[in-house]
Formats: structure tokens, sequence, C-alpha cells
């Protein structure tokens, strides 16, 4: 499995995929920016919702530069079994590389 993608990749690709953002609530509180179509998901409670994503579709996180925060998360949704990669430079990098964020 992948463990990431470029947004360029992603941005003629997102119509199929579920979107997460995996921000800590604190830098998600300091952003007004959001990917469109995704719903935040608190990394440091994980266990609480993970069993709850779907097995059917190709899952892509973000978080504020696709750093530790989302590579743990990944890694722990491969372990559960689901197809699931981060946004390389995350909602930065998406936000370089052209993709449409939206206020929140």
């Amino acid at each position: 499995m992948e463990r990431s993608i470029k947004p360029e990749t992603l941005k003629s690709q997102i119509a199929d995929k579920h979107l997460i953002d995996v921000r800590r609530k604190a830098d998600l509180d300091a952003s007004s920016e959001a990917v469109p179509g995704a719903t935040w998901h608190d990394p440091e409670k994980i266990a609480e919702w993970v069993k709850s994503l779907p097995r059917d579709k190709h899952i892509v996180l973000y978080c504020v530069r696709g750093g530790s925060v989302s590579k743990g998360v990944v890694d722990t949704l491969h372990a559960d079994g689901l197809n699931a990669c981060f946004i390389e430079g995350g909602i930065e990098g998406w936000k370089a590389g052209g993709g449409e964020v939206k206020v929140k």
C-alpha cells in the first residue's frame, strides 16, 4: 500500500476518495481552511473512530505538513487493514500544489 499521494495526483482522483483531516486540535483551531469534503477526526482518539471508516474506499488524510501525525495515523489504518495514504506536504502541500480549500 502506498503511504502518500502527491497533491497533483490527488486533484485528478479526489472524487472517489474518503478525505480525513487529522490535524491536532490546536492546529485545526488555528486554521480557517480545510480540504473540501474532508471530515475532522482527532488523531489522539484514533481508537474511537478507526472502526467507523469505510472499508471499500481509499482513505486520504492530511495534517498540517504531512509529518508525524499523518504518518502515525496511516500506520494505524494500515494495521487495521484499511487502504489509506496521506497528502504529501499536508494541507500546506495541497495548497501549494493548487488544491482547493474552503473556509471552515
